[in-house]
Order: structure tokens, then C-alpha cells, then sequence
């Protein structure tokens, strides 16, 4: 216990000490750790947006930490910094996926030494990491969730266009006030992560990959949902515990989906979601016969107990099954 109490001590610390000397552009931007004072049987690893930061992680993290896991979310290479940025001076993201690549495999090796499963997600291009990490070391993950995963993006002359022109690009949304990381930044920065969505898109279809959940939006407009369909599908034959779900375009969630004030007003209820993926252990099948018999009149409780499934579901997947598609449920008979 005194290694464990030392050793989050050191985290705290030398993250603390780096980031002072970047400097933070502001508390938000600065990495979140929820720790307990002993290792927990999940702890959880998080990555943020592309120019975002931990803040977007938070109200999971505070959640999950409650329900008595470790929760960490680092502040991503390159962002958070402090400076008057813009086409002129862009803020200094790296141009290369090996950055990114090490950093996610060292925060993968921190992780593993506060609990015993180790979840990893991430949203956008930090879910494009949390698929890369997964795939490169999938006997060491338990679970991933991919939050709106920018795998592949929703318009083929946009993806053209990120690929191809070194321009420098600001967000329409800049002046949201739940916008506290970059406002803009140069397109060779986003690139790297299509090229790492197209390696990953190629690598599952012959290598082990660990179970993951990807969650997304109908109503979100930056991803491809087709491609991450494929990719659930190619997995699902190999790794049957991964799970799929959409949000209807009923509920307006947008891409930055992981906070209300960066607007998903149903942010407790993604919270939810994935939280019954992170505490249930069954398969995508086993899921959808859960959809079936409840579709057939039983309640949530007499399904999950029909099918001796009770010691392996968590109680908030009846939510889920509440919200979900049931044409998704048809569909899987």
C-alpha cells in the first residue's frame, strides 16, 4: 500500500511539475486524476479531443471514480498550452502519430499499476488513439470505448482536403464557452489521425483487438458511422463482447458529446450508457436476446434472469435497452 501511496504521489507530482513549465493555458486544460487511496478492480485511462483537454473527461471521471474506480486523463501532447496562437504562430500540436503513440503507451503502462482491469477511451481522435493503443496491446486491456471515434470523417473532399492542404483552420465553434482548448490549429496536426484511422481500419481484420463499445450520434456530422459499423462488425467475429450504439437524431448530440456545456444535454445519460459496458460482462448476442425477450413484453429484471444473466449485468443497461434502436434488436434476431 505505501508503493501504491507513493506512487500516485510521483503521478500527481511530475505531472504537476511539467505542467507549470509549459505553462497551462488553464486549470481545464490540465490533467484529471481521480484517485482512490488503494488500487481498484477497474481503473480507467481517458483521452481527450484533438485541441481539446481533460475537462472533457470530467464529469465521467467523477462518476466512475464514485462507482469505486481509478480514473486518469492525461493532458494530450502538445495541447493545453499557454499562448497568444493563431495562422500566424499555431499552437504547437505534433505533426507525427509516434508522439501520440508513446504517450498512450506510457500512460497504458502508469495505468496498469493502480487496478487490476484496465478500461481505455477516448473521444474523436482520442478515441482513434484509444483503438490504436487496443489493437497494439490488446492482452493488456480489459475494455476500450470509442466516444464519436474519428476514424475515418463524414465527407470525402474534407477528408481530401485534410490530407492534403498545410492550411491553418479555426472551429466554427471556437467561442463556445465550453471550448477551453485551441481555437484553431494547422491541418497537418489533424492529419495524422486519418492515416492512423485508415491503419486501423486495415489491422483488424487479421490481429487480436480488445472488446470495445463505440458510441456515436446520428446527428453528428464529423464521423463516418459506416466505416465504424464495418469495424464493429469485422471485430464482433473475433471479439463478440464489443457492443455498438447510436443516438438517435432525437437527442441533437453533437460530436463534442462527452460535456453539456460543450452541448450534449444528455450527458448523464452517455454517461450511463457507458458505464453499463464498462460493469456488465456478456456478448453483443447476449445483449440483443436481452432486446429480443423484452421486446416480447418481459421487463429488464425477468429478461436478464431468463437468461441467467444476472450476475453479469450491470443495472443501468436497461437504460441503454430503453433508448437503443429496436430495429438494431429485429435486425439480430
Amino acid at each position: 500500500m505505501s508503493n501504491y501511496t507513493t506512487l500516485i504521489n510521483a503521478i500527481i507530482q511530475r505531472t504537476k511539475a511539467f505542467e507549470d513549465d509549459l505553462p497551462i493555458k488553464n486549470n481545464a486544460c490540465r490533467s484529471k486524476f481521480f484517485f482512490h487511496p488503494h488500487p481498484t478492480s477497474k481503473v480507467c485511462l481517458f483521452f481527450h479531443g484533438f485541441t481539446a483537454g481533460p475537462y472533457q473527461f470530467e464529469p465521467i471521471g467523477k462518476i466512475l471514480f464514485d462507482a469505486g474506480y481509478n480514473v486518469l486523463v492525461p493532458l494530450q501532447p502538445g495541447h493545453g498550452v499557454a499562448g497568444n496562437w493563431d495562422s500566424n504562430n499555431p499552437p504547437p500540436l505534433p505533426t507525427e502519430a509516434k508522439v501520440y503513440q508513446e504517450f498512450a503507451l506510457y500512460w497504458l503502462e502508469v495505468t496498469r499499476t493502480l487496478g487490476e482491469q484496465v478500461i481505455v477511451g477516448g473521444l474523436s481522435t482520442g478515441g482513434n488513439l484509444a483503438a490504436w493503443l487496443f489493437l497494439e496491446r490488446p492482452q493488456e486491456i480489459n475494455k476500450a470505448i470509442l466516444f464519436a471515434p474519428y476514424i475515418s470523417g463524414t465527407n470525402s473532399l474534407v477528408d481530401f482536403f485534410v490530407e492534403v492542404l498545410p492550411i491553418y483552420f479555426e472551429w466554427l465553434n471556437k467561442d463556445n464557452p465550453g471550448n477551453f482548448g485551441y481555437k484553431g490549429f494547422r491541418v497537418p496536426a489533424l492529419r495524422i489521425f486519418l492515416d492512423l484511422g485508415e491503419e486501423t481500419l486495415a489491422r483488424v481484420k487479421n490481429q487480436p483487438i480488445a472488446p470495445f463499445f463505440a458510441i456515436v450520434a446520428e446527428s453528428d456530422r464529423t464521423v463516418e458511422r459506416h466505416e465504424l459499423k464495418k469495424l464493429f462488425r469485422t471485430t464482433l467475429q473475433h471479439q463478440p463482447k464489443s457492443w455498438y450504439f447510436s443516438f438517435d437524431n432525437f437527442f441533437h448530440i453533437p460530436h463534442t458529446m462527452m460535456t453539456k456545456s460543450e452541448g450534449n444535454q444528455y450527458q448523464d445519460l452517455l454517461i450511463t450508457i457507458a458505464k453499463a459496458y464498462i460493469e456488465s460482462n456478456i456478448t453483443w448476442f447476449e445483449l440483443m436476446e436481452i432486446g429480443h425477450q423484452i421486446l416480447q413484453g418481459k421487463t429488464f429484471e425477468t429478461a436478464v434472469e431468463t437468461l441467467n444473466l444476472t450476475q453479469r449485468v450491470c443495472s443501468d443497461l436497461s437504460v441503454m435497452l430503453a433508448v437503443m434502436n429496436k430495429k438494431i434488436i429485429i435486425d439480430n434476431e
